[in-house]
């Protein structure tokens, strides 16, 4: 506030009372003299009437009292918080000459004239535009003549040498002039002028005008709490959503609109906001508004609010509602979380081909994230493998519990029957929610019991590819959030994606187990067993998701207490050569049967090769291979294999190969060798010769053949994996389980590439003395003397029960061989699991089995052959024939016809 100069004043120290008589003055003044301001104002046509100005000057003033200013503190020497922080006020004392005799400081700012430049000059000379200088003089003629004058006055500073303004035009504004007559001491009329810059005063009507649109037009509840943190001031907004109008909230506090908990944190957040000046940005404020049970969230912001000399007057709350804006985040949040569940659950679920595995991986996703409990149900009979359990269309089906899982521990599922363990197999009763899940393939809401620990409860089924696999429960126990609609599709869309794993495991096991019969079905069933021979075999499967492939391996008894040992890969994997595989398989059974030499077998098994791929067999494919075409590679069939006959009497094994890796033999005490059988042409090729090679075997050799799986992988080229398949054959003298064992578990045998064979077979010939061999000259009476030595040497076996049959059968078959056969007669008998009798002769007739009629005297011979024994053929030699039979051992178990029942049954 400018000061008065106490030379201009009648009273050197007026009381407080004469101040606020003289501001009541300036009031009563300021409205009686209004035609003199408008006449005044008229002659600057530019500018605004100076009732205009009277207005804003008290708006400003109302502002000041708003802010605590009362009339009485206006008018202190240095009143804190006053208008006079914001208006620019400046006074000078005019004296009975006309003169500036006093110059106050504020007037040297306002003006920017210093007062001794300014004291002695003319006011109306200096500060007047020389068109308004008349009037001027003669307004300034009646104040000195004792009259009181307010107005608003152009004025113009004049030009100051020395300063800048040298070069510049004269700087002009407008004042609102209040002046008030005195006398001087010696009695002499004067006046004291009261100056305030027009300017100043528009500029605090503008702030005020947005002061005011922005408190009272905000969308935002806008409060101003003073220093005792009580409301001084609140907008329309704010009193609309509490109720009331805006004077009915002051003085009130936070207390009065919020819970006492709530109430106690922003009171303490208020307080420390106006002790340190801290803003406060997006603070979380929850209530309830009047008339309403509904929560409701704002969002507020604070900031200390200062006077204009910077003293702190209280906080500005500026607060938004947010609930829906909350309730939108949430719904945000549950779908981010569900979204994170599902993906969570395409990442968990179905990672195994395992039924439980996979009903443990959807409980292991859901719990805790979406639920406190939850159970997984399967149908009994899908589990079991059938395609359509009954009672499925009723929901009545058993089901098996295959799955539970709690985040409360020992917390099972509430109700009134006794829980289902894991395993365990149960049914739901037909009226149950459960029941009628299962029936319509919809999910229930099971409601809560009394007393018990859930509240919630969702029966989803389990639904895939339109067939309903099983039921899953989810429950959440009270404290948690029910289950809403939301949830009813997240758990719908979890259940489904489990369902459909479940149903490709179950397919998977299905397939698998479908494999794993055409296995079984394709290779040897259970330990082959073979004369003079202990064997032990391994199979490894190189595709994991068929368990079948081209590889296999055969043990085959042939007549005479021979056996047959194969081994044989078909290029290619999957389904596709395991059936090529059994085809062949199958052929090498059929012509092992017919006894025929090893290069015969597989002469005849590359002509079965050739024709898999023709629809018209092997007559077809030799004619169309006659043709030029293009080959249709998945036409071709070809194949390795390695074909071995063992004689167990003499000990001798005759190999051909065609195209298969060679066999390895370990000799007693020696060093593994593979043996020189020259590889043939693969099966399937055609055009070329397949040679024999005889190698005798010593007693307790070991004999290993074996597919290329088991030496040859990427990461171990063949000559590697066959050397370290020779190195692994160090101790044959152990059991053959356990070479297989030390084999595969040192050998690279899970590369996964290709199937594994092994067969492996320890020599064990046959005793010299379970072998009767003699040679019968071409003679009738030669007939008598093979019964004899039969009869003989079944005594000294103690085998008398067979030697009536014996005989019988002998004299038969060598009876034969003096009427149809060459050369001399040989006579052999061997003893091992069964009796083999042989009869040798050089004739190339095949002998043929005949039904003969009632009214012939012979042909019945073979009949009777047939009749007694087990079983009878011949085979060709390289020197002839041999024609056999085979009769079980008396401890056998194996009943046979006894003679005269036999003979008796050919009439």
């Amino acid at each position: 506030m400018s000061e008065i100069p106490a030379k201009a004043t009648e009273s050197e120290d007026p009381s407080d009372g004469a101040r606020a008589e003289a501001a009541g003055d300036v009031t009563r003044d300021t409205d009686g003299g209004r035609a003199d301001g408008d006449a005044a104002t008229s002659d600057a046509a530019t500018y605004d009437a100076a009732t205009y100005d009277t207005v804003a000057y008290g708006a400003a003033t109302h502002d000041a009292v708003a802010y605590g200013a009362s009339a009485h503190d206006t008018w202190q020497s240095s009143p804190p918080g006053s208008m006079y922080d914001y208006i620019k006020v400046a006074s000078f004392s005019i004296g009975p000459d006309g003169l500036i005799d006093q110059w106050s400081l504020r007037a040297e700012q306002l003006f920017g004239i210093p007062a001794a430049r300014a004291v002695g000059l003319d006011p109306i000379e200096a500060f007047v535009a020389p068109g308004r200088r008349d009037r001027g003089q003669r307004k300034m003629a009646e104040i000195l003549d004792g009259r009181e004058w307010t107005g608003v006055v152009p004025f113009q500073v004049p030009r100051t040498e020395g300063t800048g303004r040298d070069a510049a035009e004269p700087a002009e504004g407008i004042a609102e002039v209040y002046v008030m007559p005195t006398r001087t001491e010696e009695g002499e009329k004067a006046a004291v002028c009261i100056v305030v810059d027009v300017r100043t005063l528009r500029r605090i009507e503008t702030d005020l005008a947005a002061s005011q649109a922005i408190f009272g037009q905000s969308p935002f509840g806008f409060l101003l709490i003073d220093t005792d943190l009580r409301v001084r001031r609140a907008n329309q907004r704010f009193a609309s959503t509490f109720g009331g109008g805006v004077d009915d909230h002051r003085g009130t506090t936070v207390h009065d609109y919020l819970p006492r908990a709530e109430a106690e944190r922003v009171a303490a957040t208020l307080r420390r906001v106006l002790e340190t000046g801290d803003s406060v940005t997006d603070m979380h404020v929850t209530g309830f508004v009047p008339g309403s049970d509904e929560r409701r969230h704002w969002s507020v912001n604070l900031y200390r609010v200062h006077s204009g000399t910077g003293r702190p007057i209280g906080i500005a709350w500026l607060g938004t509602d947010v609930t829906r804006r909350r309730a939108a985040a949430r719904e945000a949040a549950a779908a981010r979380r569900n979204l994170a569940l599902l993906n969570e659950a395409g990442a968990r679920i179905g990672n195994s081909l395992d039924l439980e595995t996979t009903a443990r991986e959807l409980l292991g996703v859901v719990v805790p994230g979406f639920c406190d409990l939850a159970t997984v149900d399967l149908y009994q009979g899908l589990l079991a493998g059938d395609e359509a359990p009954p009672g499925l269309a009723d929901g009545s089906a058993e089901l098996r519990r295959v799955a539970f899982a709690s985040a409360v521990a020992d917390a099972p599922f509430a109700g009134g029957h006794a829980p289902v363990e894991v395993g365990a197999v149960h049914h739901y009763p037909f009226n149950s929610s459960c029941a009628d899940a299962l029936r319509t393939g919809r999910p229930r809401h099971i409601p809560a019991e009394d007393g018990g620990l859930v509240q919630s409860t969702l029966a989803v089924p389990m639904v895939a590819h339109d067939t309903v696999v099983g039921l899953a429960r989810f429950s959440r126990t009270k404290g948690s959030e029910p289950f809403g609609e939301r949830d009813r599709a997240l758990a719908v869309e979890l259940a489904a994606r489990a369902a459909v794993c479940i149903d490709n495991a179950r397919l998977y096991r299905r397939e698998h187990e479908r494999a794993l019969i055409l296995q079984r079905s394709l290779l040897p069933p259970g330990d082959p067993e073979a004369s003079g021979l202990d064997i032990a075999c391994r199979y490894l499967p190189g595709n994991a998701a068929t368990e079948v492939g081209g590889d296999w391996f055969d043990v085959i008894e042939l007549p005479g207490h021979r056996t047959a040992l194969v081994v044989g890969d078909v290029m290619g994997r999957g389904l596709r050569a395991a059936v090529a595989m059994g085809e062949l398989r199958t052929a090498v059974r059929t012509l092992a049967l017919l006894d025929l030499e090893p290069a015969e077998v597989l002469s005849a098994l590359d002509e079965i090769a050739r024709g898999l791929g023709t629809p018209g067999g092997v007559q077809q494919a030799t004619r169309t291979a006659r043709q030029p075409r293009d080959a249709d590679l998945a036409e071709v069939y070809l194949a390795t294999c390695v074909y071995a006959v063992y004689d167990s009497v003499t000990r001798r094994c005759t190999f051909a190969n065609a195209g298969h890796l060679p066999p390895v033999l370990v000799e007693p005490g020696e060093s593994a060798l593979m043996l020189d059988v020259p590889p043939g042409m693969p099966l399937g090729v055609g055009g070329e010769p397949f040679e024999e090679v005889e190698v005798e075997l010593p007693e307790g050799a070991l004999l290993a053949l074996y597919t290329d799986g088991l030496v040859e992988s990427r990461d171990h080229p063949l000559d590697e994996g066959l050397q370290a398949f020779v190195g692994a054959l160090t101790d044959p003298s152990r059991p053959l389980e356990d070479v297989c064992d030390h084999v595969l578990n040192t050998l690279d045998t899970h590369h996964g590439e290709d199937d594994i064979a092994l067969l492996m077979a320890r020599v064990q010939g046959l005793p010299a003395d379970s072998v009767g061999d003699w040679t019968l000259p071409r003679e009738p009476r030669s007939v008598g003397r093979a019964r004899e030595y039969a009869r003989a040497r079944l005594v000294g076996w103690d085998l008398e029960p067979l030697v009536d049959t014996t005989e019988l059968l002998v004299s038969e078959l060598v009876t034969n061989a003096l009427r149809y056969g060459e050369g001399e007669i040989r006579l052999r008998l061997l003893l091992d699991r069964t009796l083999v009798c042989e009869v040798w002769d050089a004739g190339l007739v095949q002998p043929r089995r005949r039904r003969a009629r009632d009214t012939d005297e012979g042909g019945r011979g073979l009949q009777l052959v047939g009749l007694l024994s087990a079983a009878w053929g011949s085979r060709r030699t390289p020197r002839g024939k041999t024609v056999w039979f085979e009769l079980p051992l008396p401890d056998g178990g194996t009943g046979l016809t006894g003679p005269a029942e036999a003979l008796l049954s050919l009439f």
